[in-house]
């Protein structure tokens, strides 16, 4: 009995792990789409196009405003995903260029961008590990 429960928590796992992939997958792809100038240009026409058949025809200043505010809002959006986008595969290459020019630095830390966040995360104990473990000699060292 305690078999069964054991594969199945371990086939749930294998599932989860799928599922966590391909979702990453996907928010990798959305995050590159939102922050392409071709997807703003798109964007900037769409609400060019709407406040043109919207700010005219409403007589109604607080709704126009409200448009405007909500417009200007929506492409705020694609100019952030653009500047983070950039600005994370610079750090990205920086911190590769750092790790890799050291002889005594973890090679794991290469290239995170492409590990799924279950692996971050245990890269990250790994490291609160190693930290701990030199508090604690430096503790004794001290002592």
């Amino acid at each position: 009995m305690n078999f069964r429960l054991l594969f199945k928590a371990l086939s749930m796992r294998k599932y989860t792990v799928k599922i966590e992939k391909r979702f990453e997958n996907i928010t990798a792809i959305v995050t590159k789409i939102l922050g392409s100038s071709i997807t703003f240009l798109i964007a900037l026409c769409l609400v060019i196009y709407w406040w043109s058949t919207n700010l005219f025809s409403s007589n109604n200043c607080h709704q126009n405003i409200g448009d405007i505010i909500f417009g200007i809002t929506f492409l705020s959006l694609f100019i952030i995903q653009k500047s983070f986008n950039r600005y994370s595969i610079l750090i990205n290459l920086k911190l590769n260029e750092l790790v890799s020019s050291n002889t005594e630095a973890n090679n794991s830390v290469l290239n995170t961008q492409k590990k799924t966040e279950s692996e971050i995360t245990e890269l990250v104990k790994e490291y609160i590990d190693e930290e701990v473990e030199e508090i604690e000699n430096f503790i004794v060292q001290n002592k």
